[in-house]
C-alpha cells in the first residue's frame, strides 16, 4: 500500500536525482481563466515528464541482486523513458514494451537510454500479457506504469513539492488539476496533499472519449473506455483506472474534468507562448481544463500539472500554427 511514509521514503531516494520542477504562472493565462493559474512544470523533469520519479523510485528500491537481472516496463513512451533512464543510471538491463503507434520521438528516446524496445499493436494485443511473458522468460522485474506502490510513491513526490511551493506562494486552498491515465500521478499527488496541504484538492483531467476516471469517480465504480486508441493525448490513454489507484482517487479526488484534443493543443500553444515551456497534448489537459473549464472550478487559484513535454515536432508545429494566439 502507498501512503505518505512510502512517498517520503521515495523522496529521500530521489534526492539529488530528480529535479525540483518550478511552479510558474502568467498574467495572460490568468486573464483567460479568470483566476490565478499556477503550472507545475513537470515537462522540465528528466526525460521530459514526471515518469522519471516513479521509474527511479521503483528501480532504486529493488534488492541489488534482483535489480541486476534487469527490469521491464510497458508504456506509450513517458513511463518507458523514465524507467529506461533509471535503469541506465543504475547500470541494469531494461526492456520496454511500447505500442507501435507511439510517437517516434518517445520510441527513439527510449532506445537512446539503452533499453530494448518491443513494439505491439495496442488495439489487438495485450501489453500486460506481453510484458508478463517476457518478464517470466528472462527473470526481469516488471515495473507497471501506475498500479505499482513504489511508482505511485515516486509520483507522489511531485505532490510534496506542490504542497511546499503552494505555501511559498501563499496558496492555502485550490484545485490541483492532474493529467490522468491509469491514475498513478493523481493518486500520488492526492496522498501527498492529504498529508501536507489538505486545503489543496486533487482533480483528474482527461481527454474526451477516454474519461474513464471521471466517469468512474462519478459512478463510484471502475468503468472502462470503449476504445483503446484514437486521441492525440496518447500518453494518458488507458483502458480503465488502476486497481490500486482508483480507491485512492475515489477517496481523495474531486470530480474529473474532460477536455477535447483541440483544447489540449491550444493549451500547449499557450504554454509555449506565455510560459516558454513545451507540452505534449496529454501533458496539457490539466492546463486546458484550468483555462477552458472555468465554471467547473472554484476559488481564486488553480494549479495545473504540466505532466510531460515529449511531443513530435510536426504535431507541435500544428499546435502553434492553429492556435498561435
Amino acid at each position: 500500500m502507498t501512503d505518505i511514509a512510502r512517498i517520503e521514503a521515495a523522496s529521500f531516494r530521489l534526492a539529488g536525482h530528480a529535479l525540483r520542477t518550478p511552479l510558474i504562472g502568467s498574467d495572460f493565462l490568468n486573464e483567460i481563466a479568470g483566476r490565478r493559474v499556477w503550472v507545475k512544470a513537470e515537462c522540465l523533469q528528466h526525460t521530459g515528464s514526471f515518469k522519471f520519479r516513479g521509474g527511479w523510485s521503483a528501480v532504486s528500491v529493488l534488492e541489488p541482486e534482483v535489480r541486476e537481472r534487469g527490469v521491464i516496463a510497458y508504456s506509450s513512451g513517458n513511463h518507458a523513458q523514465g524507467v529506461a533512464l533509471a535503469a541506465q543510471r543504475h547500470g541494469v538491463p531494461c526492456v520496454i514494451v511500447m505500442p507501435a503507434d507511439a510517437p517516434r520521438l518517445k520510441v527513439e528516446n527510449t532506445r537512446a537510454y539503452g533499453a530494448q524496445v518491443v513494439l505491439y499493436d495496442r488495439a489487438r494485443e495485450d501489453r500486460d500479457a506481453i510484458g508478463t511473458q517476457i518478464a517470466e522468460a528472462r527473470g526481469l522485474s516488471l515495473i507497471r506504469p501506475y498500479d505499482e506502490p513504489e511508482v505511485i510513491a515516486g509520483q507522489g513526490t511531485c505532490g510534496l513539492e506542490i504542497a511546499e511551493q503552494a505555501t511559498e506562494h501563499g496558496i492555502r486552498e485550490a484545485d490541483v488539476l492532474i493529467p490522468c491515465g491509469g491514475g498513478g500521478l493523481t493518486a500520488g499527488i492526492a496522498l501527498a496533499l492529504e498529508s501536507r496541504a489538505p486545503g489543496l484538492r486533487a482533480r483528474p483531467a482527461e481527454p474526451e472519449g477516454f474519461d474513464d476516471t471521471a466517469r468512474s469517480l462519478a459512478a463510484g465504480a471502475v468503468l472502462h473506455n470503449d476504445r483503446l486508441a484514437g486521441s492525440l493525448c496518447d500518453s494518458i490513454v488507458t483502458p480503465a483506472p488502476g486497481a490500486l489507484t482508483f480507491p485512492i482517487n475515489h477517496r481523495l479526488c474531486g470530480p474529473g474534468l474532460v477536455v477535447s484534443d483541440d483544447e489540449a493543443l491550444r493549451a500547449a500553444a499557450l504554454a509555449f507562448k506565455r510560459l516558454k515551456i513545451v507540452l505534449e497534448p496529454g501533458g496539457a489537459v490539466a492546463l486546458a481544463a484550468a483555462l477552458f473549464r472555468p465554471n467547473e472550478i472554484a476559488g481564486e487559484d488553480v494549479i495545473a500539472v504540466a505532466s510531460g513535454g515529449n511531443i513530435d515536432a510536426s504535431l507541435f508545429q500544428t499546435a502553434l500554427t492553429r492556435f498561435g494566439e
